[in-house]
């Protein structure tokens, strides 16, 4: 490790020498006049200084950057942002990740897991696991990635780094406002459009109100077959909308209050899974009529949906005294979801390995996760802010939060099935008086989760070019959940407590040296941590013998720790910067997530040792009046350096596999052009395009080993032989996509047609399999080619 590190030091010092060079000679070509790039504010040290003296790897998009690129979404801005990653499950439930810290993809029924990635929006922390608000992106100042563990300043769910979504804040000095209208359609799919609208009202001299107001119609672009025969079209369609409105009071200029409240709710009618095999409906079901799945397909025997509405209420209080800032940041999340899927070629497949007679495996089963959450959060702290050599920030964080998880499995007749097959009374029996009739699934998992911190981080400035900086944060965490697990399917527990506790510190120091005035080397040393838990009780009726065994000793699952080391170069001269940098992160105990073979159950366990290592850069640049260019590439290395076997011999984990769902290769650019069109006051017009690619990813850990693999289905059903089998990459293609869009612009509006995806590329995100493929096979995909247009009006 420290011959990579050294190593990499070493390249990135060399690249300082040559781009200060190139960029002196880049801009010494250049007119002054327009040889400047914009100067980006951050508060990712929570004080806010240019992003070109923060000193460590972050990336800001600003609002101009959100509208040039057409961004509706954190997927679409990853694009433009190196090294963050982004899942995309579908609206409100894609998974981010950074610097290839990835434990894999986290499913729906797994709500014990930990987010790795901390999202906040401005002073308060948003982010839940899988299911992180999937916020919307108007009338925002920057979207801020802070890459590393964040740990010091943001806590435990920061690990591979935090995100930030910054809003404008209300305005006392003038009333403005600003409108955007979208109408697009999606290639094969639906109609979709969108409605945004901001105005800013000065009620005083002191008192000003912001509100924010938002509709979004998603166009649907999956098909689905249906029981019937026939086809139903852009089944993954919905809907999105939201309200923020903030009131900034200022009684004095000391003194700051600025209350707010964040309301929105998602309602999707399906997912964006493309299937390739389905116990109703695949290439063997002679009995019933053949099905050679096309891109963008499914089955259903019930409509889908997922449904989230969040509301968000905080209070960030600033009081200046004495060269001294106090900020209080109190805030209160109050969020439902439920997802709706149909698991009937779930149930369907426990009822044929039961002997079930045709009618019982053909019944619609809805599993429907429900999730409550209550969060409530304290944060105080001190920071200095006057112009010494020493600047330094305190504080503490307090957080408790309910959720409250429940999955059941409705499936109207399914009881008398029971009865006849297993023998009268036996629905009854399984139940154990917790369940509802007709539902051979049904769990309770209720949450409280408990933290308290305290942090640290001061800078010193040793000399006009050398800075260091050294911080830490000590916590201290309880979680306890209780456990009701009963139904045909379930294991029968009924009120079983488990308990989950760690504390500890987490530092970080950090060095920055001013080479000239134009750049500046960074280094930093830094720890992550990320708290264990306890796996869910196996489904074991559904289990095989086999997996029973293999799963059944998962139980706990400990704390996950990386220390990351990390060094870098930030350089800006008129039109050119480039922000480049080495990491290495050591990870002990990182938490895997695995489908439990035929149980239809996740599990996550601790793989001792991993690491991830590389390079990544971003380059923004005007070589010539009216072009604007931007370029960020990350090439990592992630990988396990432990082996895990099961109780059966079975390599789960391999010295030497890839981390899941990391590239190794990302590159994105975007460039603009724009000149003033005559025949129009005041206009440019404009052309802009973007490219991303993305290198191959596996899903899982274990999805490398006998990959092509064939997934034996066993399930003699609809003229099916037990023998059939779909044999599967599972190494997910990499892909590049293009992005494109044209219009015309003034200071007060502006007029954009535009082409997303292009080449109607056909991505495979990550790959879903439903009791070890016994049921179902499928990928997650993107959306495909979408023509549209979008008009915005300040006024």
């Amino acid at each position: 490790m420290k011959t990579t590190f050294t190593s990499s030091l070493l390249s990135v010092s060399a690249l300082a020498v040559f781009a200060s060079g190139a960029l002196s000679s880049a801009v010494t070509a250049q007119d002054s006049d327009i040889a400047i790039l914009e100067e980006i504010t951050v508060t990712a040290t929570k004080r806010a200084q240019s992003i070109q003296d923060v000193p460590f790897s972050i990336n800001a998009q600003t609002s101009n950057d959100i509208r040039r690129t057409g961004s509706q979404s954190l997927e679409d801005l990853s694009r433009n942002v190196a090294g963050l990653m982004i899942q995309n499950l579908g609206p409100g439930q894609s998974q981010v990740a950074i610097r290839g810290v990835s434990a894999g993809q986290i499913v729906r029924d797994q709500p014990g897991v930990k987010e790795q990635v901390g999202v906040y929006l401005d002073e308060s922390v948003i982010s839940l696991s899988l299911f992180t608000p999937d916020l919307d992106l108007y009338d925002l100042n920057r979207v801020e990635t802070l890459r590393g563990p964040q740990g010091t300043l943001f806590g435990s769910g920061s690990v591979g780094g935090t995100i930030r979504y910054i809003t404008n804040q209300p305005n006392l000095d003038e009333a403005e406002g600003s409108f955007e209208a979208n109408l697009n359609q999606v290639d094969g799919g639906s109609m979709g459009y969108h409605l945004k609208g901001m105005y800013n009202l000065p009620l005083t001299d002191t008192v000003a109100l912001r509100m924010v107001a938002y509709h979004q119609e998603y166009g649907g672009f999956i098909d689905a077959y249906t029981p019937s025969g026939d086809m139903k079209t852009n089944v993954n369609d919905g809907t999105r909308s939201g309200l923020r409105v903030a009131m900034k009071f200022e009684p004095s200029e000391n003194v700051t209050l600025t209350p707010r409240l964040v309301y929105q709710e998602i309602d999707m009618d399906g997912f964006n899974r493309q299937e390739v095999y389905n116990l109703y409906g695949n290439e063997f079901t002679t009995d019933r009529g053949v099905v050679n799945f096309g891109e963008r397909e499914q089955y259903l025997l019930l409509d889908e949906g997922f449904k989230d509405q969040t509301m968000i209420a905080d209070l960030t209080a600033e009081i200046s005294f004495g060269g001294v800032d106090l900020t209080s940041v109190t805030s209160y999340t109050d969020r439902d979801i439920l997802v709706s899927r149909d698991a009937s070629a779930l149930t369907g497949s426990v009822s044929v390995d039961l002997g079930y007679p045709d009618e019982a495996v053909n019944l619609p089963s809805n599993l429907r996760d429900t999730t409550k959450v209550e969060s409530f959060t304290q944060e105080l702290r001190l920071s200095s802010n006057g112009n010494g050599p020493l600047q330094w920030v305190v504080g503490g964080f307090y957080s408790n939060t309910d959720r409250f998880y429940k999955q059941f499995l409705p499936t109207p007749g399914y009881d008398a099935f029971t009865d006849s097959v297993l023998g009268a009374g036996t629905a009854e029996a399984t139940r154990a008086g917790v369940a509802p009739p007709d539902s051979p699934f049904y769990s309770e998992l209720p949450y409280t989760l408990e933290q308290i911190s305290l942090f640290a981080e001061l800078t010193y400035d040793v000399s006009d070019v050398l800075h260091l900086t050294a911080g830490g944060r000590y916590y201290d965490y309880k979680e306890e959940r209780s456990v009701t697990q009963v139904g045909l399917f379930g294991n029968g527990v009924v009120d079983q407590v488990d308990e989950t506790s760690s504390n500890g510190f987490s530092p970080r120091v950090m060095v920055s040296y001013d080479m000239n005035e134009d750049v500046t080397l960074n280094a930093q040393v830094s720890k992550g941590f990320r708290l264990g838990g306890v796996n869910d009780p196996l489904n074991t009726a559904l289990c095989s013998d086999d997996d029973l065994e293999v799963f059944g000793g998962f139980q706990d699952y400990n704390d996950e720790s990386l220390w990351n080391y990390e060094a870098g170069i930030k350089m800006q001269k008129g039109a050119v910067s480039l922000n480049a940098a080495a990491f290495y992160t050591d990870i002990k105990n990182l938490q895997v997530t695995l489908d439990a073979g035929t149980c239809s159950s996740r599990i996550s366990f601790n793989v001792p040792k991993a690491h991830t290592m590389g390079l990544e850069a971003e380059l923004k640049a005007r070589p010539t009046e009216g072009l604007d260019f931007a370029l960020n590439a990350s090439l990592i290395e992630a990988e396990f350096d432990s082996t895990i076997v099961d109780s059966l011999g079975n390599t789960l984990v391999e010295d030497g596999w890839r981390l899941p769902s990391v590239p190794k290769l990302s590159i994105g650019a975007t460039a603009t052009y724009s000149w003033p069109i005559e025949m129009v006051r005041d206009a440019e017009a404009f052309f802009s395009g973007t490219v991303q690619h993305r290198d191959s990813i596996f899903t899982q850990p274990s999805d490398q080993q006998d990959n092509p693999r064939t997934f034996t289905h066993g399930l003699p059903f609809g003229g099916a032989p037990a023998d059939a089998s779909t044999t599967l990459d599972l190494e997910l293609d990499s892909y590049t996509t293009m992005n494109l869009s044209t219009g015309l612009m003034t200071d007060n509006w502006e007029l954009v047609f535009y082409v997303n995806n292009v080449f109607d590329e056909n991505a495979n995100l990550s790959f879903n399999r439903e009791r070890g493929g016994r049921a179902r096979l499928a990928f997650f995909t993107n959306q495909p080619r979408t023509y549209g247009v979008t008009y915005r009006v300040n006024f």
